[in-house]
C-alpha cells in the first residue's frame, strides 16, 4: 500500500518505499526470494476471479495476471487518483475501497491476496473477516517481526522509530501470524523468505 499514514482516521495506511524496484543487490536477492516463494503459494489450479486488495500500484496484480492469463484479476486499494494511472499503466483493472468493508458479495472470487497488507490495517480481524467473506482461497504476507526491524536498523531505515517501517501498526512473528490466520481460516501452507511470513489458506468448510 502507498497512501500516506493516517493513524488517527483508524484506516489502512502504508509508506513510500517502492520494495519492487529496489537496486540495492542484497535487497533485491531478497524481493526475488520473496516473490518466487509467492509464486509457490499461489493454487496450482488457475482461479477464475482474483482480488488483491492493499494492491498499492497494482505490480503483485500484474505478476498475478500473468501466471493466469484467463482469470480475471481486480485490484482493490483506498482511494488514491494517482493509483488509477499506475493500473492503467500496468493493464490492471482497479477499484477503490477499504479492506475493511468490501463492496463484493460473499464467495466473489475463487482467490484474494494481501500481500503486505495486514500489518498496515487498523482492527485487522475484520479485515481478515472480509476477506474470508468474499474469497474461497487466500494468499496473505507479512513482515516477519522482529526480523523486519533488525533488517532495516542494519540498512539505517526508520532508526528514531527502532527499526518500525512508517504506517506499519501491526506487528507479527510467523507463529502469531499463523495463531492469527488460523482463528478464521484453514492454514495449508506457510513459507518464510527472510524477512517475510507468506500464508496459503482457504475458507473452512463449515463457514
Amino acid at each position: 500500500m502507498t497512501l500516506p499514514q493516517n493513524r488517527a482516521a483508524a484506516t489502512p495506511t502504508g509508506n513510500s518505499y517502492d520494495k519492487y524496484q529496489v537496486e540495492h543487490p542484497i535487497e533485491r536477492r531478497l524481493m526475488e526470494r520473496f516473490l518466487r516463494a509467492l509464486d509457490e503459494s499461489l493454487p496450482a489450479r488457475p482461479p477464475a476471479r482474483v482480488l488483491e486488495v492493499g494492491a498499492g500500484e497494482g505490480e503483485i496484480s500484474a505478476r498475478v495476471r500473468a501466471r493466469y492469463p484467463s482469470a480475471s484479476v481486480l485490484s482493490v486499494d483506498l482511494h488514491d487518483p494517482d493509483l488509477a494511472a499506475e493500473w492503467r499503466k500496468r493493464h490492471v483493472s482497479g477499484a477503490f475501497a477499504d479492506v475493511r468493508r468490501l463492496p463484493f458479495p460473499d464467495d466473489a472470487f475463487d482467490l484474494v491476496l494481501g500481500i503486505e497488507v495486514l500489518e498496515h490495517v487498523v482492527d485487522p480481524a475484520a479485515a481478515l473477516a472480509e476477506v474470508r467473506r468474499v474469497g474461497r482461497e487466500v494468499v496473505l504476507s507479512v513482515p516477519r517481526e522482529p526480523l523486519w526491524r533488525a533488517a532495516n536498523l542494519a540498512r539505517r531505515r526508520y532508526v528514531a522509530d527502532l527499526g518500525n517501517t512508517p504506517g506499519h501498526v501491526n506487528h507479527w512473528s510467523s507463529r502469531r501470524f499463523r495463531a492469527f490466520v488460523a482463528d478464521q481460516l484453514d492454514v495449508t501452507a506457510e513459507r518464510r523468505p527472510f524477512p517475510w511470513t507468506i500464508l496459503s489458506a482457504r475458507r473452512r468448510t463449515t463457514d
